[in-house]
């Protein structure tokens, strides 16, 4: 998702959204130590915020980011590739 702008776009406009029903971007920025400015322009559809700053706003409106692989991995399989790399 964050490396195609166009779907990029969609999650930055659906986390400014999620911003707005949280009080306001001015409420969330202060919450998230940033300007309103920097918030307004991170969640723009042309918005590239860093991680710190989507971390940030995440956590002021009570949600966190977390990562999963793009296909279910078995442990198993992982336990293999880890030994046939260390061979």
């Amino acid at each position: 998702m964050l490396d195609n702008p166009d779907e990029r776009a969609g999650g930055l406009i659906a986390q400014r959204a999620v911003a707005e029903a949280y009080g306001g971007l001015g409420a969330v920025a202060a919450q998230a130590g940033i300007s309103r400015e920097s918030l307004y322009r991170s969640l723009s559809p042309k918005g590239n915020p860093t991680l710190k700053t989507l971390v940030a706003v995440l956590k002021a409106v009570g949600l966190r980011l977390t990562v999963t692989p793009k296909e279910a991995v078995s442990r198993r399989k992982m336990g293999a590739k880890r030994n046939r790399a260390a061979a």
